[in-house]
């Protein structure tokens, strides 16, 4: 089991494929023993791809102490120490993007180029969902919340009209084989924390590198509009608009080549 020590917790990590260095940043509560995951796309036959389960989460340590921000960006950064990375291509997703903007602002010499998949900078900019304000919410309550949230056309009428499907997508939104592990819910606890602190808004324009906008255009996690802010603020970034909602990268196929192919142009 690969581990790394790194500002004084053990991070799990995994890494495949090759070519160009890239880290991938995952989302609110990631963990990569669920499969499938981003090392069953295509990104690692494009690139040497890491992921690791961020503090809190997953096989990594859960420590129930105020985590911040800087501190996952600085383990992102740390995980580049360990592998012998000087710089890498970034893809951050969702809760992942906010820890790749920390990243791109605390360690700028530390990317090659950005992207900024279904994200938001908080403040002034606008933030995703509060994930924080149904914390309790468990199972398939908390799954019959978020379905139509995740995905704006899976509302009230597309259930009524889906019922099999729909019930098929409650089971596996509900799913969670890890609940009961010692220190699960006090790491995902300090992660929500975290990210309801969240903005970067007023120090987007320092972001230095290449910059992708990732968005699902059904997205009311990271609403579309938040993303076209992001886009003009961070200087020459690009906006990429696909075919899906949070989970757009698994509804709309052209979407994680398309990463991609913005990462390896020249």
């Amino acid at each position: 089991m690969p581990t790394a020590r790194i500002n004084g917790l053990n991070l799990y990590y995994e890494r495949a494929g090759s070519g160009p260095p890239l880290l991938f940043i995952s989302g609110t509560g990631a963990d990569l023993r669920n499969k499938p995951n981003q090392f069953d796309g295509p990104l690692p036959r494009r690139f040497d791809m890491v992921t690791h389960d961020q503090r809190g989460l997953g096989q990594s340590d859960k420590p129930d102490v105020a985590y911040s921000m800087a501190q996952y960006a600085d383990d992102a950064a740390g995980l580049l120490d360990h592998l012998g990375w000087d710089t890498a291509h970034v893809i951050g997703v969702s809760f992942g993007g906010m820890v790749a903007q920390e990243l791109a602002l605390r360690h700028p010499q530390r990317i090659r180029r950005l992207v900024l998949a279904c994200t938001s900078p908080g403040g002034a900019g606008g933030s995703s969902y509060p994930f924080h304000e149904i914390e309790h919410l468990k199972g398939e309550a908390r799954a019959r919340h978020m379905i139509p949230i995740s995905d704006t056309r899976r509302d009230a009428a597309w259930a009524e009209a889906h019922p099999d499907q729909y019930a098929k997508l409650v089971e596996l939104t509900a799913a969670d084989p890890f609940a009961g592990e010692p220190g699960r819910a006090e790491g995902a606890h300090r992660q929500l924390e975290a990210r309801a602190r969240h903005d970067t808004w007023d120090r987007l324009p320092d972001i230095a590198c290449r910059a992708l906008i990732a968005a699902g255009r059904y997205d009311g996690i990271a609403p579309l509009a938040i993303q076209e802010r992001m886009a003009a603020r961070i200087p020459g970034a690009r906006l990429a608009v696909f075919e899906g909602g949070h989970l757009f990268m698994i509804q709309d196929r052209a979407a994680t080549p398309a990463m991609g192919d913005f990462l390896l142009e020249s």
